[in-house]
């Protein structure tokens, strides 16, 4: 009952309407755009109302990360790590995050894991970070560790955020999500 209780919650969270700001950017899935229907190599500009290439300097770096976001929820990681490269900080734990997403879930946990704990060292405070380190952790069934990157986003005041819910519900079920 507790399992189901939790996972209602985990779910409304991640349809709530607002999404959340924590460190490192937004944390709950992006509101699709126009993206999803681009060809692959582009992306939505909402200031032409058309796609554009990701290269093109069309887009800032928060419409960059945004796009970076959708494509990697979409599952095109591609474009979404040719998205990154457009932009201009590659140092910034926005980028050093979604590099580890994109290695992770391509399998290389190495890869994401050096890209997290640098985005964590550029900030401390990036809970979608923590969160995802900890997924790939739990991946790899080093609860302990995940515990302890949960135990730090609650310490960062993240508790309800999904980078807290996604994490805890999949150290509870041992079962982490795509997103």
């Amino acid at each position: 009952m507790i399992r189901l209780a939790f996972s209602a919650a985990t779910l409304s969270l991640l349809l709530a309407g607002p999404v959340l700001a924590v460190g490192g950017g937004s944390s709950a899935p992006p509101t699709p755009t126009p993206t999803s229907d681009c060809p692959s190599g582009q992306v939505w500009n909402e200031d032409s109302g058309a796609c554009v290439p990701i290269q093109s300097g069309a887009l800032d770096d928060n419409a960059l990360y945004e796009a970076v976001r959708e494509l990697a929820y979409i599952g095109r990681l591609d474009d979404a790590a040719l998205a990154l490269t457009a932009m201009s900080d590659q140092q910034d734990d926005r980028v050093l995050n979604y590099r580890g997403f994109i290695a992770r879930q391509q399998g290389d946990f190495a890869a994401a894991r050096r890209y997290y704990d640098a985005a964590i060292a550029a900030n401390p405070d990036n809970l979608l970070a923590r969160s995802y380190l900890g997924m790939g952790l739990v991946e790899r069934r080093y609860t302990a560790a995940a515990r302890e990157q949960l135990q730090e986003i609650l310490d960062r005041g993240g508790e309800g955020t999904w980078p807290h819910l996604a994490l805890a519900e999949a150290i509870e079920s041992g079962q982490t999500s795509r997103y």
